[in-house]
């Protein structure tokens, strides 16, 4: 798989500082981008999973209230990293596993958790590597090789015990969800559903924001914050309320420094991954996308795969999923409706 690095001819990368576990913690006072191990190896690495109580912050109560059998727990990854998995919804529902966006987590998919349309669903989210509650290793393969994040995701499945559940990607989690159906194919889920999906880390399907994607990675920790808050701004044509947005600029702040600058070279097997898949997959983008380019992903996808369906949506940017949630849920309720297990 070749390795594009798109954002490397837009910009010189600075050398990062090596921070501290304590001094990420302390940044956090602070991308979802421009915002997946045949079972041969995984049979030689066996995965496990811790179940822990499951806990809601009076921060997270308003977003997550209504939510029923939320719990959390950890899986481990072949590579040994231990993802924060987190449950919701129906546990004897179809499963639906969210995958999000470069500097999100679990929390993103907050509007889909609450829903009303989606609670006879089993809803599985998870934290990427390098987000959230997940674990944050610093070796830049751990983020630049596309396979790792395709068997975060199969870990995730197998662990959960999901059977053939639908897979919706956001942005990079449209990329994760790709390279894990190069990697498996797409026999033990029944469909995948990208949302502002990131189809190739490619120049023409991505819109240009030299500075902002320079200065996310800055050693300046003021130029940093800035940087991340103007990007952020950027997933919406439809800005959201105070607090989601600080509750999102408070994703970033949790990802990891070096999956920063290593996630810019990931790998992503399209030709392979969405060229042999046969499971129903539906793409959705918002017509005001300022960071992904609609047009030139879905006619890439399509030239990939004629069986994809997709639709646009006119007043959306790069985050349909929370700036028309409620079309957005009815839509997905539907497709997962069509292609779910009996």
């Amino acid at each position: 798989m070749p390795r594009i690095s798109f954002l490397s001819r837009l910009r010189q990368r600075p050398r990062l500082p090596q921070l501290t576990h304590l001094s990420r913690r302390a940044a956090a006072a602070l991308f979802l981008i421009a915002g997946v191990m045949s079972a041969t190896v995984m049979s030689a690495t066996p995965m496990t999973s811790t179940v822990m109580a499951a806990t809601i912050t009076p921060a997270q109560a308003p977003t997550l209230a209504g939510i029923a059998h939320a719990r959390q727990y950890t899986v481990t990854a072949p590579d040994g990293l231990r993802l924060a998995v987190q449950e919701a919804g129906n546990p004897d529902g179809p499963a639906i596993v969210f995958v999000h966006g470069l500097l999100g987590s679990h929390l993103s998919w907050a509007a889909q958790l609450a829903s009303p349309a989606l609670q006879r669903y089993r809803l599985i989210t998870y934290d990427l590597r390098g987000h959230g509650l997940s674990g944050k290793p610093a070796d830049a393969a751990a983020y630049a090789d596309g396979r790792r994040w395709a068997d975060d995701l199969a870990a995730v499945i197998a662990a959960s015990g999901a059977r053939r559940p639908l897979v919706v990607g956001w942005s990079l989690g449209a990329a994760v969800t790709t390279n894990y159906l190069a990697a498996y194919g797409d026999a033990e889920i029944a469909g995948a559903v990208y949302v502002g999906g990131v189809i190739e880390l490619d120049p023409a399907q991505i819109v240009p924001h030299p500075r902002v994607y320079r200065d996310m990675v800055s050693p300046d920790l003021k130029t940093h914050l800035d940087a991340e808050r103007e990007f952020i701004g950027l997933c919406f044509a439809r800005q959201p309320d105070a607090a989601t947005f600080q509750r999102l600029l408070a994703n970033a702040a949790l990802a990891s420094f070096d999956m920063q600058a290593a996630v810019q070279s990931m790998t992503v097997d399209a030709a392979k991954g969405l060229g042999a898949a046969r499971k129903p997959m539906l793409l959705i983008y918002g017509a005001r996308d300022a960071l992904v380019q609609a047009a030139p992903s879905l006619d890439r996808a399509r030239q990939l795969n004629p069986r994809i369906r997709s639709t646009v949506y006119a007043a959306s940017g790069h985050a349909p999923f929370l700036e028309e949630a409620e079309r957005f849920n009815q839509d997905l309720a539907a497709f997962a409706a069509s292609v779910s297990p009996r």
